[in-house]
């Protein structure tokens, strides 16, 4: 990372800054490069060929998401190129390594589910988690620590049911990050870029529709088993999803374009409360991890339980950010 960042600012690559952005001053950008690199050397050396061979269509699909952040980086896609530029990534993983959302998994009461249906969804859920990640990058050793915490979720879960090579993904990642957080703390020396971002995004909806269905094809009464498989998931991914939700909901009130960067994003919520850099990551963690621990102590409740009372919780914080924001104005 260090060589990375001497490099960057050698060759003067920055991350300008810019309204709808946090940062005063210009910082070395594509800090996914030194994350890459770091987790693909890791598995070079610990996953087998066959292991390789095996996932070979999502290591080359996550390499394309790579190149694309990297491109987006150097020059600028506008939002358009970016999802069409995604979707080959997305359509190697969906036709190739057939990830997929297959059922609904006890969700809906459907008998039957087209498999084009199947497709469109998991295309669909694919690039809304892809992108979903890359827009909470806003703040400091945000994107990298909700990073670590689902990678080190899944890693660990996947160990638990004998996932071997999923686990060691999951995990060898979640390193890298963990280092590239040393220099993205603030005051941070390099930003994670969509070089990183959209990587990590693209991951971690991977790993969420393993999991998914993983999960769902687990026996009962496995200590590993959580009845609610589509709760869960979201409950580890929670602050993408809700992030983005509650942003492009305001943006289609407001009659602006979802696209539209603005600074409504839980972190500025919690800035204009007056809480620093730290403190903001810190209680965004604390919200993830809850989460997490309510998805797991409910873990034998059906997701047409867990599934309201997520929602109403998400809603109940948009609200608690809302009133105390209005009562710091008075």
């Amino acid at each position: 990372m260090p060589v990375l960042i001497k490099i960057l600012r050698q060759w003067k690559i920055y991350d300008s800054p810019g309204d709808h952005k946090i940062h005063s001053a210009f910082r070395p950008s594509m800090g996914g490069i030194a994350i890459f690199v770091g987790a693909l050397f890791a598995l070079m050396i610990s996953l087998s060929l066959k292991d390789w061979m095996e996932s070979k269509f999502f290591f080359i699909s996550i390499s394309l998401m790579f190149l694309i952040g990297l491109r987006d980086d150097i020059l600028a896609l506008s939002p358009k190129q970016k999802l069409i530029s995604q979707s080959l990534p997305v359509f190697l993983l969906v036709f190739l390594h057939q990830v997929t959302i297959n059922s609904t998994y006890g969700l809906i009461d459907f008998s039957f589910v087209p498999e084009w249906l199947i497709w469109i969804i998991s295309i669909f859920t694919l690039l809304i988690l892809t992108n979903a990640y890359n827009l909470i990058d806003g703040l400091d050793g945000l994107a990298g620590s909700i990073g670590i915490v689902a990678l080190t979720f899944f890693g660990l879960w996947f160990y638990s049911i004998g996932q071997q090579t999923l686990s060691l993904i999951a995990m060898t990642f979640a390193g890298p990050l963990l280092a590239f957080l040393f220099f993205n703390w603030q005051p941070s020396k390099i930003f994670m870029g969509d070089t990183g971002a959209l990587m990590i995004g693209f991951l971690l909806s991977f790993m969420a529709i393993q999991f998914i269905n993983l999960n769902y094809l687990l026996p009962a009464g496995n200590d590993s088993k959580f009845q609610a498989s589509i709760s869960t998931a979201i409950a580890v991914i929670i602050i993408p999803i809700f992030d983005t939700l509650r942003v492009i909901i305001i943006r289609l009130r407001k009659l602006q374009s979802p696209f539209k960067a603005d600074k409504n994003h839980l972190h500025h919520q919690f800035l204009n409360l007056g809480f620093s850099h730290s403190k903001s990551v810190l209680t965004i963690i604390a919200i993830n991890l809850f989460f997490i621990g309510l998805a797991w102590l409910l873990r034998n409740q059906s997701d047409l339980v867990i599934l309201p009372i997520v929602v109403a919780i998400c809603l109940a914080i948009n609200f608690a950010l809302k009133k105390a924001q209005a009562k710091k104005l008075i």
